[in-house]
């Protein structure tokens, strides 16, 4: 039986760069806990992993992509057997045959490591394999990357995963914002509406019973339309003010002056909470030459709609009603009507044959020169300060649906009207309605003498002209 050699030939023949361990060593007898050999690093990996990747290397490649001598190969095998079973114990391990050659020389190869530690024997078939076979050092550095890589995008996964977490939370936040937000504005809306409808039902009433004497269901269908549209006149009415160039709001009855968001709603909650019934007054200044340069308060336009435009038409062409007006495609008609000293609510009705039409009220303050209905044509609603085109002058009164005859005035004229031109207030701005479905109506109570600016604007259409039917009259 061969006798192993001393550990001095040993080392000469297989140099093996010994591992600094510490105090743990595991002795000499290279035991230890997996937790322990977990610590131990080379190339920054723990040597045990290493130890695997090598193994797994030699495995694959040997004899394919790496081609090792017989010396080698035993050297490697006996590494192997040193990091698996320690050194050889000649009556534990199994005879060999007569004939067993190949397997007398791994054993002469292990017993020449002598008594390195397993560990020790590790890192030996790891510095061997590096030095005989140079692809394998490129392919721990890949996988170790490839690893990281893994590591990085997991961190990035979880990273990203987390922010949509946030922005998730965030949104149930903001729609939940949002959704306080409308249900609150719905909330001032209808107390709003619910204020504006109480002091509007009795005069609403009355008008329905007029229309509909013996129809309960009419009469009822008319008031709700008539509240609606009161009601959408009267926020429009709001923001025209807000919005006017030329006016200044000031608060008149003692109300807290409120702000309005982009919906013109704000913070009307003053507005309905005071006494029942009532509602924000607001005094509008207008530019003018006189000292005091203020105005009675102008309440807001009552507006609805009538289903039988059929009825109305043939009304308007047989001389029941105030006229006929062809508006060209482009133009802009004024109706302007002046306040009657037997009046004090100006009412007024229109429709179209096929297509829609714009539609808003102006109040010129001071005093009308005529009491007579006229129409100016222009041929853009920012042309209505020159008079250069025909006026339409209705002869009769307001009530007596007469019919238009047509008067020319000169330039000179015009430029006299021009100089002597009163302030105006909006009462409700220009629309487009679809009038040419039913009939719309509306009416509004005098603020004081002036003359009411009837504009049907079709300067939006670039080729349609507008077949306009309309009636005008007063109520005391």
């Amino acid at each position: 039986m061969i006798s192993p050699p001393d550990d001095s030939a040993v080392m000469e023949q297989l140099p093996v760069r010994q591992l600094s361990l510490g105090a743990d060593s595991a002795a000499d007898n290279g035991s230890g806990s997996d937790s322990e050999d977990s610590k131990i690093l080379k190339w920054n990996l723990p040597l045990m992993e290493l130890y695997r990747m090598a193994c797994s290397f030699y495995k694959e490649k040997s004899g394919k992509a790496v081609h090792l001598s017989y010396e080698d190969n035993l050297k490697l095998v006996a590494f192997t057997q040193q990091a698996a079973h320690g050194p050889v114990d000649p009556a534990k391990v199994p005879p060999l045959g007569m004939f067993d050659v190949i397997g007398k020389d791994r054993r002469i190869a292990w017993q020449h490591l002598g008594t390195i530690t397993k560990l020790q024997a590790m890192e030996g078939f790891i510095d061997l394999l590096d030095r005989l076979c140079p692809l394998f050092r490129p392919t721990v550095e890949a996988i170790k990357k490839d690893r990281e890589e893994k590591v990085r995008q997991a961190q990035a996964e979880e990273v990203h995963r987390r922010e949509q977490l946030e922005q998730e939370k965030e949104k149930l936040v903001e729609l939940k914002r949002i959704e306080d937000e409308r249900n609150r504005e719905e909330l001032q809306r209808r107390q709003l509406q619910d204020a504006l409808n109480q002091q509007t039902y009795h005069q609403f009433k009355d008008y329905a019973e007029k229309q509909y004497p013996v129809n309960p269901e009419q009469q009822a269908l008319l008031i709700r339309q008539l509240q609606n549209e009161h009601y959408h006149q009267y926020m429009q009415q709001l923001q025209a003010q807000m919005a006017s160039n030329y006016s200044q709001l000031k608060p008149t009855n003692g109300e807290v002056e409120t702000e309005l968001d982009g919906n013109g709603i704000g913070q009307l909650d003053q507005a309905v909470s005071a006494k029942e019934g009532s509602q924000p007054e607001y005094k509008e200044q207008c530019d003018s030459d006189e000292e005091s340069g203020e105005y009675a308060v102008i309440n807001p336009a009552n507006m609805w709609t009538k289903p039988d435009i059929k009825l109305f038409k043939q009304e308007v062409t047989s001389g029941k009603g105030d006229g006929v007006i062809r508006v060209n495609h482009g133009d802009t008609v004024t109706v302007r009507v002046p306040t009657h000293e037997g009046g004090s609510c100006l009412f007024w009705e229109f429709a179209t044959d096929n297509f829609d039409i714009g539609f808003g009220v102006y109040f010129e303050w001071g005093k009308p020169a005529t009491t007579e209905v006229s129409v100016y044509i222009s041929e853009s609603d920012e042309d209505d300060d020159t008079l250069e085109d025909d006026e339409v002058v209705c002869t009769d009164d307001l009530e007596c649906g007469g019919q238009a005859q047509h008067k020319q005035y000169s330039n000179g004229a015009s430029s006299s009207t021009l100089a002597n031109r009163n302030p105006i207030s909006i009462i409700v701005p220009i629309y487009r309605r679809e009038c040419q479905t039913e009939v719309y109506a509306g009416s509004h109570s005098y603020p004081g003498e002036g003359t009411y600016l009837l504009k049907f604007d079709n300067s939006y259409s670039l080729w349609r002209s507008k077949t306009l039917y309309y009636k005008v009259f007063y109520t005391r």
